[in-house]
């Protein structure tokens, strides 16, 4: 037998075995992301130091060096090109960790999304939501669900969309998706590979002025009078530009690591990008007309026939009157 002191030791001490301290485990988790802000932190300062984010190249220097070769559709970058990091020596990651420098809007202000479709309707052709992701602007998870259509499915897209049957059985139905996602983007800048796709599976429209397009990175990256091509694939910007590989297998796509890539391309160029954002708020007659907030200006009472303009009781009672008399 187990003399009763040694149980009773045993017992005591298999709880701080089992359960370890919760303030290591903290710990731990804030020595991770700490240092993934720092490389991030540090492959940006590498960026600026090349001419690429905000310091003009200097004169005869390529204006593209890591970007410009695979924007244009050409493989000897991923091949040949050394990793920032040891290029510049020691320098990038010298330098430490810096507060945001942009006047753009607040960490809180600010999220990513990504959504994935199924196909609906006729031979599968209608794409309808099935899984929405939001994360915010240090890319922690807000909102990851699996979202029902409103039309059977035909085609699962699973090869792209990485959604299965089993994952509609847990799945909530559309119109309840859409409540819970649009409350998340109401107000806040939203940033996105290829927004206008999401916001059509979801039946929404957000304002121009706060949308962040990542395919228009490249943009922001190029000198000046350089148009490079418009239309990137996220896959490919978070290779040349982040270093890391999204989409890879055959399982299909993950909304969230899309959405958390979108928010560190967007971080990267965020102070280029907000400061023409503002400038074009600095003048309104360079802005392009934005379809969203004139809706919004035409939903005002001012803009309705006055037999369906929303009164108090008395007042339609009043005007009724008026009319019979």
């Amino acid at each position: 037998m187990v003399p009763c002191e040694a149980t009773g030791s045993a017992q005591c001490l298999s709880p701080s075995l089992a359960n370890p301290n919760a303030k290591d485990v903290l710990r731990r988790k804030h020595k991770r992301k700490s240092r993934q802000h720092q490389r991030f932190m540090a492959r940006k300062a590498l960026l600026q130091e090349q001419g690429l984010l905000g310091i003009p190249p200097e004169p005869g220097a390529s204006p593209l060096p890591m970007l410009s070769e695979a924007l244009l559709g050409t493989d000897t970058a991923r091949s040949g090109r050394q990793r920032p990091g040891a290029q510049t020596g020691d320098a990038p990651c010298s330098r430490k960790p810096t507060h945001r420098e942009s006047a753009g809007p607040l960490p809180s202000k600010c999220v990513a999304i990504d959504c994935e479709m199924v196909g609906t309707g006729p031979r599968g052709r209608v794409s309808e939501l099935a899984r929405c992701s939001v994360v915010s602007y240090h890319g922690d998870v807000l909102y990851d669900k699996y979202v029902r259509p409103e039309m059977p499915i035909v085609d699962f897209r699973t090869r792209w969309s990485g959604i299965t049957r089993k994952h509609m059985c847990k799945a909530i139905p559309f119109q309840v998706a859409q409540k819970e996602i649009l409350k998340l983007l109401k107000g806040k800048v939203v940033v996105g590979h290829a927004l206008h796709n999401d916001f059509q599976a979801l039946k929404y429209f957000h304002p121009r002025s706060q949308t962040r397009d990542t395919t228009y990175v490249p943009n922001f990256l190029s000198q000046p009078g350089l148009h490079t091509r418009t239309r990137v694939s996220l896959k490919d910007l978070a290779l040349q530009l982040l270093h890391k590989k999204i989409q890879v297998g055959h399982h299909g796509h993950s909304s969230v690591e899309d959405a958390m890539t979108a928010m560190e391309l967007y971080r990267l160029v965020e102070v280029q990008w907000e400061q023409q954002a503002s400038s074009l708020q600095t003048h309104p007659e360079d802005r392009e007309p934005d379809s969203s907030t004139d809706m919004d200006q035409y939903m005002e009472d001012q803009y309705w026939p006055e037999d369906l303009a929303p009164s108090t009781s008395g007042g339609t009672a009043g005007k009724a009157q008026g009319r019979k008399e």
